[in-house]
């Protein structure tokens, strides 16, 4: 670290140059990141869900409808001969547009479900081909052109495509608006805890540099993948907030040093071969929790994870070059436009020296006390019910939404999303339409089943209520067949997924494969349940040996894991209680589904554990300085503390700064993630670093270290002894003063 920070001073006015022109090019290139990425709610296709569809695709050339067009009068019944003639002009019409295939309405299949309760309105299906991007500007550009018309007979138009635009347009326009609140916020609390405005600006530039750095990465890796809509605002934020954090740290440790060292190149080497060293394992342990995310085949899960990955490589980068070559132009000028006088470095018998006595004259009481409170608000969490999110995901004023609800209100099914049965091969042509319509009679008797189209007719309530029509053929081809299975119930709640497992569950006369969104969700969470263990093994020994590595030590990465997992337990629980269970929703904002989306635990789990070994990592380095320095276990952790607390504490009310930000998106899924973070960073730094850190560690006692560190030449952050860089010793693991 002392010759890259040489190398840093040396090319500082480049590296600022190549700073400032990534600034202008990434604002250049990423502005537009938003538009690049997948929109949607509906669950990827995995397993034997993605088997039906790319059979069904190949086979038979059909894919599930994409748009809903809503059509009829507030005056009159869709059977009225006016009304039926404009609707069955509108079914044609739409029939007819190239890049629009399989439609159907109430006017061309007389199925009573395609009719609104009270009568007035029906519904036309259909499916945009294409590319999804184009399919979505084919979708919106249709809506509006339909909807404009005037007139007795009302058309509207929603489902997925709209959806899809609508989360693009509402996450987009979120996080514009959280960054206009969340930086001057930022800045207004850097200049209250530095006491100097040139000292506030260091971080919230590169901060800055990161946000543009993410929209970069994501953009990149639309080129080759794909990433969700939703890894947008998250992985902006711990970007940011990331790179607000290290450069927190290295601006504190560089403007302890300045008056200690004989130059600022001095005070910048010892600041780097510290704090600098200290953010690299940090980095480290953050990168290796998101990696596990990529151990999932969901395409949600992944994004997140090569995203986060870029983004923390980002931030890291920017704290670790940026900010050293700025530290090198300012050097005392860092302290220039004082607001207030702000002490540099921590006195000896401060308060959190003094509070972390107290909690060490007791530790196994404490520890019995905090470590119950926190498995109490966990209990919540033995409640989960995971499932997907749906457009209820949006605010309720939305269009798209709106739309929904006016669809669930009126309508008993839900026909955008139906089960596809595929059959591959029906055998002998002679006994195939005998054996279909057999299947789909006993299909259409299963609870929640409102119908079945198939090529022998329509079924409901075990009965075939409608005969084949033109449109039946759609169902066949020389070898094989298909059936559409309409719910009454959400497709993507739990009620769906059992409509699946009952179809699976019947005998069938062939070989069949269930497909559609609630298929996807069932084997969605089959495929996350059977990574689950092998993830969290990823997780845990990556940060075991980035911190056995840093420290030498064996309790210290296995303390850090147990205190990680603690400080998850508040949120986990109370993402269930409010997000799932509804508590607060008024007040929040949000609409409650019953579910909580299957892949957010473990998302929030990674991100989560690997913000929380950040804060380990400049607590324990501290300790083990002073531990180094020669004082006892009890000693060496109330100096520990007194050096760092102040500073992480900071740190962490930053990062919830960042995180709340997300927090206010109109999108519940990323209110629950900002939300759920900030309360992760609160807790981890504020109740499991202060009381259950100290306690274990006074407990432990040497053990703290064992089996003790080996000499080594170069060992990973050397201690703070000494007034120079040379003069100071290879002791160990040093901290932030």
């Amino acid at each position: 670290m002392g010759r890259i920070t040489k190398a840093v001073v040396k090319f500082r006015i480049l590296i600022l140059i190549l700073a400032a022109g990534f600034v202008i090019a990434g604002g250049a290139f990423g502005g537009d990141v938003a538009e690049h990425l997948r929109g949607g709610t509906s669950v990827p296709a995995i397993g034997e869900s993605a088997e039906a569809l790319e059979q069904a695709t190949e086979q038979f050339g059909i894919q599930p409808p994409n748009l809903v067009v809503m059509a009829g009068s507030d005056s009159a019944a869709v059977s009225d001969p006016a009304v039926a003639r404009a609707g069955l002009a509108l079914t044609q019409r739409l029939a007819g547009e190239a890049d629009l295939v399989d439609v159907y309405s109430y006017w061309t299949t007389p199925a009573p479900a395609l009719v609104s309760t009270d009568g007035r309105q029906a519904l036309i299906i259909a499916r945009v081909t294409g590319e999804q991007g184009a399919a979505i500007t084919r979708a919106v550009t249709l809506a509006e052109e339909l909807e404009r018309a005037d007139g007795a007979f009302r058309v509207r138009v929603g489902g997925p495509l709209i959806v899809s635009h609508e989360l693009t347009e509402t996450i987009d326009r979120d996080l514009r608006l959280a960054e206009m609140v969340v930086i001057p916020l930022t800045l207004l609390a850097l200049v209250v805890a530095f006491g100097a405005v040139v000292a506030a600006g260091v971080p919230l530039v590169v901060g800055i540099v990161a946000v543009l750095a993410a929209y970069v990465s994501l953009k990149t890796l639309t080129q080759i993948t794909d990433i969700h809509i939703f890894a947008l605002n998250l992985t902006t934020a711990l970007g940011f907030g990331l790179a607000i954090d290290y450069s927190l740290f290295l601006v504190r440790r560089f403007r302890e040093e300045l008056p200690r060292q004989a130059s600022t190149e001095a005070a910048l080497i010892r600041t780097m071969k510290t704090a600098g060293e200290t953010i690299a394992v940090s980095a480290a342990t953050l990168i290796g929790s998101m990696a596990a995310l990529l151990i999932f085949p969901h395409m949600f899960l992944r994004s997140f994870g090569l995203a986060g990955i870029t983004v923390v490589t980002g931030a890291a980068l920017g704290a670790l070059l940026v900010v050293p070559a700025l530290l090198s132009v300012l050097g005392p000028r860092i302290n220039r436009f004082a607001v207030r006088k702000v002490a540099v470095g921590e006195p000896d018998g401060g308060r959190w020296y003094r509070f972390s006595h107290r909690v060490m004259r007791r530790p196994g009481m404490v520890l019995v006390a905090v470590t119950g409170f926190l498995l109490a608000l966990l209990l919540p969490f033995l409640g989960l019910v995971p499932g997907a999110v749906d457009d209820r995901a949006l605010p309720e004023d939305n269009r798209a939404r709106a739309f929904n609800d006016t669809v669930r209100d009126l309508f008993a099914t839900k026909e955008a999303q139906p089960i596809a049965v595929v059959v591959p091969d029906t055998g002998e042509p002679a006994a195939a339409r005998t054996a279909v319509t057999d299947y789909a009679v006993r299909l259409s008797a299963i609870p929640n089943v409102a119908r079945v189209d198939a090529l022998t007719g329509s079924f409901v309530d075990g009965r075939r209520a409608f005969p084949p029509n033109a449109l039946s053929q759609r169902f066949a081809d020389e070898t094989g067949t298909w059936l559409s299975v309409a719910l009454d119930v959400e497709p993507l709640g739990s009620d769906g997924e059992r409509v699946v497992q009952d179809i699976r569950a019947l005998d069938a006369p062939f070989e069949v494969l269930v497909g559609g969104d609630s298929a996807s969700v069932v084997d969605a969470k089959s495929a996350i349940a059977s990574r689950l263990v092998p993830a969290i093994v990823v997780v845990v020994l990556v940060n075991f040996a980035i911190l056995f590595w840093a420290f030498r030590s064996f309790l210290v990465p296995v303390k850090a894991i147990i205190l990680n997992t603690l400080s998850l337990t508040a949120v986990f629980g109370l993402m269930v209680w409010v997000f799932q269970d509804g508590h607060l929703a008024g007040l929040l904002g949000f609409t409650p589904t019953g579910v909580l989306e299957a892949t957010t635990p473990i998302l929030m789990f990674c991100v989560a554990f690997g913000l929380s070994i950040d804060y380990e990592v400049f607590v324990i380095s501290r300790v083990k300085e002073e531990y180094d320095n020669g004082f006892d276990t009890r000693e060496a952790v109330a100096r520990g503390l007194q050096r760092s607390a102040g500073v992480i504490t900071t740190a962490a009310a930053l990062m919830a700064i960042v995180f709340l930000g997300v927090a206010t998106s109109s999108v519940s899924l990323i209110k629950m993630f900002g939300a759920g973070l900030a309360i992760a960073v609160l807790v981890d730094a504020m109740v499991i670093r202060s009381t259950l850190l100290p306690a274990l560690m006074v407990l432990m006692g040497r053990g703290n270290w064992w089996p003790g560190r080996r000499p080594s030449r170069r060992p990973v952050i050397p201690a703070d002894r000494g007034p120079t860089d040379d003069a100071a010793p290879n002791r160990g693991m040093a901290g932030i003063r």
